[in-house]
Parts: C-alpha cells; structure tokens; sequence
C-alpha cells in the first residue's frame, strides 16, 4: 500500500512495508498530567515520551481513559485502541484560529480516545510539515485566491509534508500493532499500515466548520478525499 495518496512529487515518499522501515522505539518517561479544557471537560492523561523516534523530533503520546485494558484485550482479539495522530498547530490548538479545525479536532479527540481508550499521538508537525512561519506565508498567500495546497506548492514545498514513521514508532513501543484511526486522513492510515500499524477501522471525526474554514474543509475533501461529510453544511 502506498503512502502517496495525497501528496505532492517533491514531499512524496513511500516507506517500506517491513518493520525495518520504522525501527524500535522506547519509552523514555510516563507523567500523569491532569488536563482541562476552556470549557471545563476535565480527564488525565498518560504523557509518555521516547527515545529513537525516526526524526528526532519531541513527539508525545497521551494515554486516555482505559488504554491499559485496550492493549492487553489486542492479544486475545479484542477491540483495538482509538488513537489520534494529531499534527501540532500553534494557530488552532493554541490561540483558537477559526482558519482551521485543528483545535476543535484535538478537544473532540480527547474526550473520544478517553471514553473508549487508547492514545492521542500529539506531533511536531507544525503546517502539514513546512513549519510556522513558512505556514504563516502560505495564509498570506490564500488570502491572495489560493487554496491551502496550492499556497504550499507556490512556497515550493509539498502539499503535504507529513511522515508518520515515528507515529508508527510510538504505538508500537506501547505495545500496539494495529489501531482504530480516527481521523478523516486517507494518507494517515496508509502511511500507518505501510510501517507495520494495522488499521482496523479509520473513524472520521466531527465536521468543525466556520466561515473562516470553509474553503480549507471544502478543498481537503475535495482534493485529498478527506472524509467529510459536509453535504447541508456548505451550500
């Protein structure tokens, strides 16, 4: 299975389909973190952190509600952890910026993952991999006409630059080998299941829409197949 569905030439890479594609990761530290929401939805959290994750970036993985028994029931068939891969976005997890869905996403994501069990991967994926500034530059550039993927590609990098070799990494180091993905991403479960994850079933999540995100969820639908179902949301 390819790892390309959705991605320019220049970012396009296609890991191999063996475990030596992802290397073995370890844990490095457990901390319990309380967590709560601005709109008071409260849980705890398993951050966990690692050693030899494949790019060498500070990753962290956070273990909700009932993970434990999620993990232990894989070996006897059962159902398969819910987990997040959930790209860093300074702009929307942070500040609130209505230009996206990131942080709307990442709040449904935890009270999700914490009702069923199993892990949110928060990673260091600022911009669909480009970074800040340079994802700064590319909102300059659709408020000139275009849209999110082709603002990437005028910056000269790839509509998509993002690698989930060490998201692959940090579930198996948790004694994961396959997953319910939730997420809308086609490319993350091929990625995923390309570096050895297997991927039971891919759940969408919610449809965050605002005037400001309209375009942006309409393009990433439309473009990249994202699974959103904006059918009486967008006229």
């Amino acid at each position: 299975m390819t790892a390309c569905l959705t991605r320019a030439p220049r970012a396009c890479t296609t890991p191999a389909t063996d475990r030596s594609a992802a290397p073995a990761a370890e844990v490095r530290t457990r901390v319990v973190v309380p967590l709560r929401f601005a709109d008071g939805y409260a849980t705890t959290a398993d951050v966990v952190t690692f050693h030899g994750l494949a790019d060498g970036k500070e990753h962290l993985l956070l273990g909700l509600g009932a993970w434990r028994e999620r993990v232990a029931g894989l070996a006897g068939g059962g159902t398969a952890p819910l987990v997040r891969p959930h790209s860093e976005c300074l702009t929307g997890d942070v500040l609130g910026s209505e230009r996206c869905d990131c942080g709307p996403q990442l709040r449904e994501a935890v009270e999700r993952i914490a009702g069923e069990g199993g892990f949110l991967l928060y990673l260091r994926q600022e911009g669909r991999g480009i970074g800040l500034y340079a994802k700064l530059d590319a909102y300059a550039l659709q408020d000139a006409g275009l849209d999110t993927y082709e603002a990437n590609r005028a910056l000269g990098r790839g509509e998509d630059e993002r690698d989930y070799r060490a998201a692959a990494q940090m579930v198996r180091a948790m004694g994961v080998d396959r997953i319910r993905l939730l997420s809308n991403n086609p490319d993350k479960a091929a990625q995923l299941e390309a570096y050895g994850v297997g991927v039971d079933a891919q759940v969408p999540t919610g449809v965050h829409l605002s005037e400001a995100n309209r375009r942006y969820l309409t393009v990433k639908r439309d473009h990249t197949a994202h699974t959103l179902d904006l059918d009486g949301l967008i006229a």
